[in-house]
């Protein structure tokens, strides 16, 4: 049996990815261990799936003056060796990262012990645990075209990122009866980030007295940010946080208003949503959300609104245009080429690195 290590870490969207890919791993007949932080989100989210997990030191990348940046280095260099020692143990025949600052020791490790590395970058330019890891790159794997240049060359190939299937198989009549909504108007599912965003909420409800007459809405609003004044308002729910039932209420979503997360926009484009993209702005970012959805207006699949220009007139307007033209965008998704078989390509690549006919 083939041995792989996934690694990845420091927020969810470093670790579903990995978790995505577990099925089409197993099947094709990889025996998978995870090395990750010693107390990060990623521990337990692999744990529950069932896979050998194994903890080392870790030290942030910060881009800015914190005292800890003078501790940290000496971390990372402790979770190399433990990386190092880990891989030994394991004797894994490849190794996948898809990035985190915990992710750093063991693709140093992996490049020292000459074992096949395959990274994966979700933003149009590397983050900094990526621009690290690149040296010992086996394979890159990124979402969009436009990353390719800014990575060695012949190794980046546009795959998307692994997209949770169950994402897709999800039911409009268990949420409707979720939500207690009808199926007589269109529905806008809008997502602000596990934490919310008070510019994107705060328009929504601007608007509601105005759009509720032709569209229901569903609102994830952020945890501690629900509004009790609009509570048994007809046709709008909100919720602070939504896991289990999201498949079903991407079912029964016409339309999405989301923020530009990489992980975000490439499960829209799988499920073929038309939607309007707010993203982080760079006072809050390091920009790479801008990026994401200037590259998906681009390629026609999405209608970019920057935070800074919401205004309830403008995101009216905005709601009018995309569904106006949503056979359009849910066209130019499906053209793509990109987002239901990521999985299948990543997985194929990392055989490849496995059986050494990658170099």
């Amino acid at each position: 049996m083939k041995r792989i290590v996934l690694t990845g870490g420091g927020t969810a969207g470093h670790v579903t990815p990995n978790i995505a890919m577990l099925p089409a791993l197993r099947e094709a007949g990889f025996e998978v261990s995870y090395i990750g932080s010693l107390d990060g989100i990623e521990k337990a989210l692999v744990e529950a799936e069932g896979v050998p997990y194994y903890g080392i030191a870790t030290g942030k990348l910060r881009r800015y003056f914190d005292p800890q940046n003078f501790s940290d280095p000496f971390r990372v260099i402790h979770g190399c060796n433990q990386a190092w020692a880990l891989l030994g143990k394991l004797k894994p025949d490849v190794v996948f990262s898809k990035g985190g600052f915990v992710s750093v020791p063991v693709a140093v490790a992996a490049g020292h012990r000459k074992i096949p590395l395959i990274l994966h970058e979700s933003d149009m330019t590397p983050g900094l645990a990526n621009r690290i890891s690149l040296r010992y790159a086996t394979r890159i794997c990124c979402n969009f075209p436009e990353t390719v240049s800014h990575l060695p060359e012949g190794k980046a190939i546009v795959t998307g990122t692994p997209i949770r299937q169950e994402l897709l198989a999800g039911s409009r009549e268990k949420a409707a009866a979720f939500c207690g909504l009808g199926e007589d108007k269109p529905v806008i599912l809008v997502m602000g980030g596990s934490q919310g965003s008070v510019a994107v909420n705060n328009a929504v409800r601007s608007i509601l007295s105005s759009i509720l007459p032709r569209f229901s809405v569903i609102h994830l609003c952020g945890k501690g940010n629900l509004d009790e004044s609009l509570s048994g308002l007809e046709g709008y729910v909100q919720f602070e946080y939504i896991r289990e039932e999201l498949p079903d209420l991407f079912a029964l979503s016409d339309l999405l208003i989301s923020r530009a997360g990489a992980n975000a926009i490439c499960e829209i484009l799988a499920l073929r949503k038309p939607n309007i993209l707010i993203p982080l702005p760079t006072t809050a970012s390091r920009g790479d959300q801008i990026l994401n959805a200037q590259s998906f207006e681009k390629q026609g699949f999405s209608f970019l609104l920057p935070e800074e220009t919401i205004t309830a007139q403008s995101l009216q307007d905005a709601i009018d245009h995309v569904y106006g033209n949503r056979e359009a965008y849910r066209a130019a998704m499906a053209g793509s080429g990109n987002g239901s078989d990521s999985i299948r390509k990543i997985v194929s690549l990392i055989t490849e690195a496995a059986q050494g006919r990658l170099h």
